[in-house]
């Protein structure tokens, strides 16, 4: 591979780690905000420490935390 091959891939690259370092960081605070909010700490001490491109906050957002009742 020529050197301008491997500097475009290693651009490429860079940029999708910012994607992900974006996707991650928006979906962590949200998670971590609601995860404050309901008192969970063990949610939020595993989303504060892991890093798992977004995945663990999105389960907690849709399927495990606590539900409001009356609305």
């Amino acid at each position: 591979m020529a050197l301008a091959e491997l500097a475009a891939m290693g651009a490429g690259f860079m940029a999708f780690l910012v994607i992900l370092m974006a996707w991650e960081a928006v979906w962590k605070g949200i998670a971590l905000w609601k995860a404050g909010k309901n008192r969970q700490l063990t949610w939020f001490v595993f989303m504060f420490i892991f890093n798992t491109a977004g995945i663990l906050p999105i389960l907690y957002i849709f399927l495990f935390q606590k539900k409001k009742k009356g609305l």
